[in-house]
C-alpha cells in the first residue's frame, strides 16, 4: 500500500474524533504516503504532524462534479483519485453517487466510514470500525495531536510572559443549549482573579460565533492577566492549549484541548458524553442534571477545578 487518501469533512470535533482511526492506519502502513481531503483549516492539524504528508481542500470547486450523476469528471481530479491504492471516505453519500464517480476514475479500493454518528457507542469507535476491513482493530479511542516546533513558537509568542498556571476558558459551542450561562463564566473568572492562591493567567478562546459573549468578557476583564485568543490558526491554538488547564463545553475546541494533553474539565448538557466526549484520560466530564446547562451548579464546577 503506497498511497492512501482519507476523505473527511465535518467540523473540528468530527475531525479529531477520527484521529484514533488515522493513527491505526498510520501505524499499519508507516511507509505509505497519506493524504487527507477535508476542510484545510482543520485538516492542517494532521499535515506533517504524524498523520499525513499532505492535505487538500474539499472545497475545491471542480469536486462538485463528483456529486452529480453522469457528470463530466475533470481529468486532473480523476487522475488524482486513481493514483491512490486505498481511499477511505467519511462523506455522507446515501445514493452512492460519489462512490460511483470514483469507480469511473478507476479508484475501486474504497472503504466507507459512517457519514453520520448514531447513539449506540462512542463516536471514535464508530469512525474506527471500517478499518476492520483491513484487519485493523482500534482499542485506544483517545485522540492525540502533535504540535510542531513552529506551532509552539507561535503559541509562546502569543502567551508572552503569561504567569503560570494558565487556565483556558472556552465559553462557546455549536449551540446555545450546550452553553453554561455566561454569568457563571464571569463569576468563575472573577473568583480566580480575586484568589490569593491563584497567581496565574486566564486565556479566553473564541471565534466569530462567540463574539457577542466575549465582548462582554473583554469589557469586564481588562486585567493584564486575561488574554483573548481570537481565531488563532488551529495548530497554533493547539500549542497554546497544551500549556493550560482547560474548561469548556461540548465543542470542537474541547476536543482540541483534550487531544494535546491539557487537563480538561468539560461541561456537558443535552448531548451524551458517552458518545461525544473525548475519551482521553486527561478529561473530566461534568454532566448537567436533566441535560440542562443552567442546572449545572457553579460550586460543582469550582470543586472540579479545585477552586
Amino acid at each position: 500500500m503506497n498511497r492512501i487518501l482519507v476523505i473527511r469533512g465535518g467540523a473540528i470535533g468530527d475531525f479529531i474524533l477520527t484521529l484514533p482511526a488515522l493513527k491505526a492506519l498510520r501505524h499499519a502502513y508507516s511507509r505509505a504516503h497519506v493524504e487527507i481531503l477535508g476542510y484545510k483549516h482543520i485538516a492542517v492539524l494532521a499535515e506533517n504532524r504524524f498523520y499525513a504528508q499532505a492535505v487538500r481542500s474539499i472545497e475545491h470547486g471542480p469536486l462538485a462534479s463528483f456529486f452529480a450523476k453522469n457528470s463530466e469528471l475533470p481529468a486532473e481530479l480523476a487522475n488524482y483519485f486513481a493514483s491512490f491504492d486505498l481511499i477511505i471516505s467519511y462523506l455522507y453519500d446515501p445514493d452512492g453517487v460519489f462512490e460511483m464517480n470514483l469507480s469511473r476514475c478507476g479508484a475501486d479500493n474504497l472503504i466507507h466510514g459512517p457519514g453520520k454518528i448514531d447513539h449506540r457507542e462512542h463516536a471514535a469507535r464508530q469512525l474506527s470500525r471500517p478499518l476492520q476491513t483491513l484487519g485493523l482493530c482500534v482499542d485506544d479511542l483517545s485522540a492525540k495531536l502533535y504540535p510542531s516546533a513552529e506551532d509552539r513558537d507561535a503559541a509562546n509568542a502569543f502567551l508572552g510572559h503569561c504567569a503560570r498556571p494558565i487556565v483556558a476558558f472556552h465559553p462557546g459551542s455549536g449551540g446555545k443549549k450546550k452553553n453554561w450561562p455566561l454569568e457563571n463564566w464571569i463569576d468563575l473568572g472573577n473568583r480566580l482573579l480575586a484568589s490569593e492562591d491563584f497567581r496565574g493567567s486566564i486565556v479566553v478562546i473564541f471565534g466569530e460565533a462567540d463574539a457577542d459573549q466575549v465582548a462582554r468578557l473583554q469589557s469586564i476583564w481588562r486585567d493584564a492577566t486575561v488574554r483573548f485568543a481570537k481565531n488563532l490558526p488551529l495548530p497554533h491554538l493547539a500549542a497554546v492549549l497544551e500549556q493550560t488547564i482547560f474548561i469548556g463545553q461540548d465543542s470542537g475546541i474541547s476536543h482540541l484541548a483534550a487531544a494535546v494533553g491539557a487537563n480538561c474539565v468539560l461541561l456537558f448538557g443535552p448531548t451524551d458524553p458517552a458518545v461525544w466526549a473525548p475519551a482521553n484520560e486527561n478529561v473530566r466530564v461534568l454532566q448537567a442534571p436533566k441535560g440542562e446547562m443552567s442546572r449545572l451548579k457553579f460550586k460543582t464546577v469550582c470543586d472540579a477545578l479545585k477552586l
